[in-house]
């Protein structure tokens, strides 16, 4: 059997601007999943995927508990 290695569908840019356009934007709508919704539309992804990038992204610049993606020392 031939090892596989994991290839993200999205690169990390795309993720990078997905988030950076979810925060600049999301005043703009009523919720955090109207937003994600109107923004997977426009950039072709899930709300699922956006939103999971976002609360990623909270939790390893700490403003949420969790888990971070970072280096393992």
């Amino acid at each position: 059997m031939t090892d596989k290695t994991y290839k993200p569908a999205y690169t990390a840019e795309f993720r990078e601007r997905a988030i950076r356009l979810f925060k600049e934007h999301r005043s703009e709508y009523s919720s955090d999943s109207a937003a994600y919704s109107v923004l997977a539309d426009k950039l072709g992804c899930s709300d699922y995927s956006i939103r999971m990038w976002h609360q990623q992204s909270e939790r390893d610049t700490g403003k949420h508990p969790g888990v971070s993606s970072g280096p393992v020392p």
